[in-house]
């Protein structure tokens, strides 16, 4: 039960990330006007925005000017969807299941942003901070401690990296890699791992296919991996932590 209410819940809100994605860079109104065609600026009706069935049955084209709407949109609600679900699966108590159900849809706009625009918002990060600290103090205060402490860590660690190599990593990723640190606690370590491997593996590919010099010169957004980073830890994050404690640390 709890799992399909995450699911249905996601998908609605994937359909508002969508809305996010396409007005916060733009600095439009996340609430105002209505939900529209971006071509005839027709207003789309409720039975038209029902979350991945709609634009199915529409045949992804607008119902007024038959304009192709990009298969993001319900990708997107579907991926919101499932990550909600597993969520939900992955963790048992209700402080586990807020944070990375937050976290998860925080991530997906910030991920979309970054790479179609290279920014993350402060409206995006700062939102995440607040409802971070919380859903975290209202929710599982004894951890609350930890979670600042972890959030202040990683955001200077990528301050320091950021400060090191100011081309390749930008201020937006240190405020959503301390986000990170919020919602995730000690498990922010193996995010950020995973964000700087991954982020390295894809240089080196870029490099590799158009040469050094050049491949130098390619902007790659780095919240992209830092979102695949975070995503995974909500769901493997705290073993990966237990099991490098249990076998390095005792």
């Amino acid at each position: 039960m709890e799992a399909t209410f995450a699911g249905v819940l996601g998908a609605i809100v994937g359909s508002f990330l969508n809305v996010v994605t396409y007005r916060l860079p733009r600095r439009e109104s996340l609430i105002t006007p209505a939900s529209h065609c971006p071509n005839c600026g027709e207003p789309v009706k409720p039975y038209d925005n029902i979350p991945v069935l709609s634009w199915l049955l529409l045949r992804g084209r607008c119902r007024s000017c038959n304009t192709h709407i990009s298969a993001r949109y319900p990708l997107v609600e579907a991926a919101a969807a499932l990550l909600c679900i597993g969520a939900v699966l992955t963790h048992e108590t209700a402080a586990g299941i807020a944070l990375s159900v937050t976290l998860v849809l925080l991530l997906v706009p910030a991920a979309l942003i970054d790479l179609e625009h290279r920014i993350i918002p402060n409206r995006l990060t700062a939102t995440g901070a607040v409802l971070a600290v919380v859903l975290g103090t209202a929710l599982d205060p004894s951890g609350e401690p930890g979670r600042l402490i972890a959030g202040a860590a990683a955001g200077g660690f990528l301050l320091l990296a950021a400060l090191a190599y100011p081309n390749g990593m930008g201020m937006g990723d240190v405020k959503l890699a301390g986000v990170m640190g919020l919602f995730l606690g000690a498990a922010v370590a193996p995010a950020l791992l995973i964000a700087l491997v991954s982020g390295v593996v894809v240089g080196a590919v870029i490099m590799a296919r158009k040469g050094a010099q050049a491949g130098r010169k390619t902007a790659v957004p780095f919240g992209p991996f830092l979102a695949l980073g975070g995503i995974v830890a909500v769901f493997a994050g705290q073993p990966i932590v237990d099991w490098y404690t249990s076998t390095f640390l005792h």
